[in-house]
């Protein structure tokens, strides 16, 4: 393991430990196609430097196998989130995260424990869809009060749209690959996005619950003055 103060070459990979102060965040790590043992590398590394490590589109085998390197690792199954926290975390702040269908929970899971992780407070507001728009409606006053909406939806995609057109808050739509064949695996979804006329909505890839909680937590802690 080689040091060069900027990243720690590992060999198979170069971990990044200059991008909390370059961009005030840790590097996260992807952890879909590597093995136990570059992610057993990549973690320890990470914790022998002392930082706070988040780990995304994690397996229930990738976790049993951290478990036994790192004792106080956790793990959301639905979100595939890993985290590995070493220093208190400072919550401000309040972020909403809702979905239009209960299918639509896994991604917007990995938003809520992103923003979480990097010191976000965390509202949830499942299965507010378009199809009985009556609860949205229902919990549209609390989550008025959120700094930052993630609105995260398949089919359709509707979801975004109508939040954004009726709070006044930044929302991040997030579309979903939820849905039967003409959804096109989330496409319909983010084309909906992408054409809404409800000003002021920014849309995240297909799926990419992570970059939404991410996004949204820089939002929020800059109204929130940290």
């Amino acid at each position: 393991m080689k040091n060069n103060e900027k990243y720690i070459d590992i060999g198979f990979a170069k971990l990044d430990i200059e991008r909390q102060k370059r961009r005030g965040y840790s590097e996260a790590v992807f952890c879909e196609c590597k093995t136990n043992e570059q992610l057993i590398g990549i973690f320890s590394a990470f914790s022998e430097k002392g930082s706070n490590v988040i780990g995304t589109r994690a397996s229930i085998e990738q976790y049993n196998a951290l478990k036994k390197e790192f004792k106080n690792i956790k793990y959301n199954e639905q979100a595939r989130v890993l985290t590995l926290v070493q220093n208190e975390i400072q919550k401000t702040g309040e972020i909403a995260v809702c979905t239009g269908g209960t299918g639509d929970i896994p991604v917007a899971e990995e938003a809520a424990e992103t923003a979480q992780f990097f010191g976000s407070n965390v509202k949830k507001y499942y299965d507010v869809g378009v199809s009985g728009i009556h609860r949205l409606f229902d919990k549209l006053d609390e989550i008025r009060k959120a700094n930052v909406i993630i609105a995260v939806a398949g089919m359709e995609g509707a979801l975004g749209s109508i939040i954004t057109g009726m709070t006044d808050a930044p929302v991040i739509a997030v579309p979903t690959s939820i849905g039967y064949g003409a959804s096109f695996k989330g496409l319909s979804a983010l084309l909906t996005m992408l054409n809404s006329c409800a000003e002021g909505m920014t849309v995240v890839n297909i799926d990419n619950g992570f970059n939404a909680g991410y996004s949204a937590n820089r939002i929020n802690r800059k109204i929130a003055g940290v």
